[in-house]
């Protein structure tokens, strides 16, 4: 039985992701495990001392600035996934 080319092509499915898993596998560095510290130590800043209460009062929000009105439910279709098909 004679090497065909449908063989060879086989073989070459095979042989070159083999390969290529095998050299970038020969290439890697064999690292060590991260290492832990044992205790970790977060900073300490001071804190700003709580301001006192004076006699001027908070100011106050009006209604008109703390709520946002929603989008309008028009009836148009202006959605992204029409593909140009605006009419």
């Amino acid at each position: 039985m004679a090497f065909s080319p449908r063989l060879a092509a086989l073989a070459a499915v095979v042989a070159v992701p083999l390969g290529i898993a095998a050299t970038s596998y020969a290439m890697t560095d064999t690292s060590e495990a991260p290492k832990v510290p044992p205790a970790v130590q977060l900073d300490e800043s001071p804190r700003p001392a709580p301001p006192t209460p004076s006699g001027t009062p908070a100011p106050t929000r009006t209604p008109d600035s703390s709520v946002v009105p929603g989008p309008s439910a028009a009836d148009d279709d202006d959605d992204d996934d029409d593909f140009g098909d605006d009419g």
